[in-house]
């Protein structure tokens, strides 16, 4: 005798297959192409973020996406990186949120490729950062490059100098980043493509030293010197406990100063 299937049991496992079934329009790869904004997110630590992670962190926008370790477009949640063990908040989603607020009918696809410690000269063709076990520049290029199958790359946000604060290589800082602002912009095939860039963190417990000092000579000596780029202010941002990297409070916030200072990019070449 064939037994009847119960509607109540039915129901509760069709619901159940619904709430598994992820949301094709909730997918980055359901937005046509040109509605796809990609952002790359590169230089060292305080890009990948050393932020403690909380609940806000890891609430879930739906046309806010970050392309994973193995190159899959997921929800952007904090960490957003994978450089090391340590990442955590970074700057990447408040930035974005500023951005999906801005416009609603576009999706932003995020594209971490910032290593911890990295200086800069690992930021060339070849490069080798030992740290993370990693070719910066190289890797950058791979991902960025397969992320623009799925959308259109509208900026790079930069925040990296730490590294070069140093004897042997804060006077030849200056040079290198224009290099590799050039470097970007001719191999992505984007003469204009905007270049944001983040002031060194300012914190009363780790003054600046003159190496620290040069290398901010050079990120406004660039931003005023090369069209598309702009620099950013950390005045008033402070640190996790090692008055190395920024807290969470203030990588949101440093998020929202590069979303502000590239909208008004984006709107002076309209």
């Amino acid at each position: 005798m064939r037994r009847l299937f119960h509607p109540i049991l039915a129901l509760m496992l069709a619901a159940l297959v619904r709430a598994e079934t992820p949301d094709e329009s909730q997918r980055l790869e359901a937005y046509p192409k040109e509605k796809v904004h990609l952002i790359l997110l590169a230089g060292q630590s305080n890009m990948a973020g050393r932020g403690e992670v909380g609940p806000e962190d890891k609430t879930i926008h739906p046309r806010i996406f970050a392309l994973s370790k193995d190159g899959q477009w997921l929800p952007a949640v904090d960490p957003i990186h994978y450089d090391k063990k340590s990442a955590g908040v970074g700057l990447g989603k408040s930035f974005a949120l500023v951005l999906a607020e801005s416009n609603d009918d576009i999706a932003i696809g995020l594209i971490p490729a910032a290593c911890g410690g990295s200086p800069i000269s690992t930021w060339t063709p070849g490069g080798y950062h030992e740290q993370t076990k990693s070719h910066p520049f190289d890797d950058a290029m791979q991902r960025t490059r397969k992320a623009m199958a799925d959308g259109v790359l509208k900026g790079i946000l930069w925040h990296q100098g730490e590294a070069d604060s140093r004897p042997e290589r804060a006077f030849a800082y200056q040079e290198r980043l224009m290099e590799l602002i050039q470097r970007f912009r001719k191999d992505l095939g984007q003469a204009d493509l905007p270049f944001i860039l983040g002031q060194l963190g300012k914190f009363e417990a780790n003054p600046w030293n003159e190496y620290k000092k040069e290398v901010n000579k050079a990120h406004l000596s660039v931003a005023e010197e090369i069209a598309g780029v702009r620099f950013v202010s950390s005045n008033g941002l402070t640190a996790k406990p090692d008055n190395i990297h920024f807290d969470s409070k203030s990588l949101r916030e440093f998020g929202r100063r590069y979303a502000e200072a590239y909208l008004a990019l984006s709107a002076q070449t309209r």
